[in-house]
């Protein structure tokens, strides 16, 4: 069973898909992370971002996984260095391009297959794309200030304002939801939760409870 949880930055996915993950005693699949460890590949080479050709065959390259430590690359744990500016810069120009897309939602896939199909997995084209037929699918919101205000609290944002934060924020939106390859969006038949004004609690309740009512878990 997959339960995909989809949503733009700072509404809480992580978190909440860890905690939601542990409770149902599944395992957890960070998709964002795999885009920023293609990435870091990319901008480690000296690849030009654009260039899908370029890209695709550096990815050839290299191995990306996800594991009890987070994401690695080439065996290497790069969870911070997957946080760094430059590749927050060029992130969604890489998982834009639509080959290199699709190859990635494949490494995806087969993480979860070699998991006989059970995951908790988030993303923002989870419930749309990589698991269409996932049996429950959330889309998580957030005010623009309570997620610009929460992304505050990372590394990648040290030293910044939250309106700065918020501008990347709004930026980083823009991008994916006008992307031709897989927009952010969620899936027609997704559970909106706002977390503005939720703990964590209450939201990973509110979708083990959806789990629980889908009839498939629990």
């Amino acid at each position: 069973m997959v339960v995909a949880i989809d949503g733009p930055s700072g509404v809480g996915k992580s978190t909440v898909s860890q905690a939601v993950a542990s409770e149902l005693g599944l395992g957890y699949l960070d998709t964002g992370s795999t885009y920023r460890a293609a990435t870091l590949a990319v901008v480690r080479s000296g690849v030009d971002v654009a260039d899908e050709a370029g890209v695709l065959a550096e990815l050839e390259c290299h191995s990306i996984d996800y594991t009890e430590i987070g994401i690695v690359l080439d065996g290497e744990s790069v969870a911070f260095d997957v946080r760094s500016d430059e590749v927050t810069r060029n992130v969604s120009a890489v998982s834009a391009l639509p080959n290199v897309r699709s190859a990635i939602v494949e490494m995806q896939r087969r993480w979860v297959d070699v998991r006989d199909g059970d995951a908790v997995v988030e993303g923002r084209d989870i419930g749309t794309v990589v698991f269409p037929d996932a049996p429950v699918k959330i889309y998580l919101i957030a005010s623009p200030l309570v997620r610009a205000k929460r992304r505050a609290g990372d590394a990648e944002a040290s030293g910044k304002t939250v309106e700065e934060i918020a501008a990347e924020i709004e930026a980083r939106d823009h991008a994916d939801s006008t992307r031709a390859a897989s927009p952010l969006r969620p899936a027609s038949d997704a559970i909106i939760v706002d977390t503005s004004e939720l703990t964590i609690d209450e939201v990973v309740a509110q979708i083990v409870e959806s789990v629980s009512a889908a009839g498939v878990r629990g």
